[in-house]
């Protein structure tokens, strides 16, 4: 099976732009944020909750703890969040979007819980807007993965932020293009 394209930084801003110009703008560029600053499946963000994301007094946590039931591999593990996430997560907050502890997190326009398939259609129908062929709701984890892969990350480091238990299967993630390899031999 063909693997999800990895967005450059210029398409990943005109998903953006697309998604901003959309109706649900604020819930759908979480969705994609969630995708690609945490790393996270469809079946993880469809499946996250108010509560999840949110401290008892309305702050934003640090870290995500997905339990086993929502994850791929049936395995507990916690999930870090950047500075940037968090702001994105407050900015949705902000957008007055809210709702008791067990709400789910993303709501469809029906105002019930997103499928994992539900949630992965409507990023393919905005990745298809904004012309980004071969980019699916894998995408933004393969970007995660890369860009952690290209920074330096250990690969250990990278395999348990991605919840896999098998290195082999995070290299498969990574991304190389010729730029890469070109800035790679410019090293030497």
């Amino acid at each position: 099976m063909k693997q999800a394209r990895v967005p450059t930084d210029a398409e990943f801003k005109r998903l953006m732009a697309v998604v901003a110009q959309g109706r649900h703008s604020a819930r759908n560029r979480l969705a994609f944020m969630l995708s690609y600053q945490a790393g996270l499946r469809v079946g993880e963000i469809a499946a996250l909750r108010v509560e999840d994301v949110v401290d008892r007094d309305g702050a934003v946590r640090d870290q995500l703890r997905l339990k086993g039931e929502i994850t791929k591999g049936g395995h507990a593990r916690v999930v870090f969040l950047n500075e940037r996430l968090r702001r994105e997560i407050e900015r949705f907050f902000g957008a007055g979007v809210s709702g008791p502890p067990l709400t789910p997190l993303l709501i469809t326009q029906k105002r019930s819980a997103f499928s994992a398939n539900t949630l992965c259609q409507l990023m393919g129908q905005l990745y298809r807007e904004a012309g980004l062929d071969g980019a699916t709701s894998h995408s933004g984890r393969r970007w995660f993965i890369t860009r952690l892969a290209h920074a330096g990350v250990s690969a250990k480091v990278i395999m348990q932020l991605a919840g896999h238990k098998n290195l082999g299967t995070t290299q498969r993630y990574i991304d190389v293009n010729d730029d890469m390899m070109r800035a790679a031999v410019e090293i030497l």
